[in-house]
C-alpha cells in the first residue's frame, strides 16, 4: 500500500468518526434553559408592570395640577382640577380628562373636611399662585405615592 492510500484512508476513518448534530440530551438542555430564562423573565416584567403604572398616573397627575397652576398665573385668573372619585377621572376644569387605572386605588385628604371618600373634588389655584387643595394618595398592591401641594406656595411635590 503506498503512502497516498493509506493516508487517504486515515482521513476517511477520521470523518466517518467526528459526530454530526447535536444530541438529543444537548438539545433538551438547551430548551429547558431557554424556558427558564423565559418564565424568571416574565415574573420580573409582571411584577413591575403595576408599579410603572402608580409612577406613570402620579407623575401625569401631579403634572396636571403643576399645568392648572401655571395656566391661573400666566392667565391670571382662578383655574381648577377637578378630582371625580366615583368615575376616577381628573382633569382641568374645561379641558380634557384622563382616567386613572382600575388597579390604583386613591384617596384625598383635605385640610378641613378630612378623607374625602366620594363625589367630585375641586383644588383650586389663585392667580396669585396660592392653592386650595388637598393631599392625594395613590397605591397598588405593591407601594404608594402622595401628590402633596402647599397652600403658602403653591408647589406640587410627588413623594413616594
Amino acid at each position: 500500500m503506498n503512502s497516498k492510500n493509506v493516508l487517504n484512508s486515515t482521513l476517511d476513518t477520521r470523518n466517518s468518526e467526528l459526530p454530526s448534530g447535536f444530541t438529543l440530551i444537548e438539545l433538551a438542555v438547551v430548551l429547558f434553559l431557554m424556558a427558564l430564562i423565559a418564565g424568571l423573565s416574565a415574573i420580573f416584567f409582571g411584577n413591575t408592570l403595576p408599579s410603572a403604572k402608580l409612577t406613570a398616573t402620579g407623575r401625569e397627575l401631579s403634572a396636571t395640577i403643576r399645568q392648572a397652576r401655571s395656566l391661573a398665573q400666566l392667565k391670571g385668573t382662578s383655574q381648577t382640577v377637578l378630582v371625580n372619585l366615583d368615575t376616577r377621572r381628573y382633569g382641568i376644569e374645561g379641558r380634557s380628562t384622563k382616567s386613572i387605572p382600575p388597579e390604583i386605588g386613591m384617596k384625598l385628604l383635605d385640610p378641613l373636611l378630612g378623607e374625602v371618600q366620594g363625589g367630585t373634588y375641586r383644588i383650586l389655584f389663585e392667580a396669585t399662585g396660592g392653592i386650595e387643595g388637598a393631599t392625594i394618595d395613590l397605591w397598588n398592591r405593591n407601594r404608594s405615592l402622595r401628590i402633596v401641594t402647599d397652600p403658602v406656595l403653591g408647589t406640587v411635590t410627588l413623594k413616594q
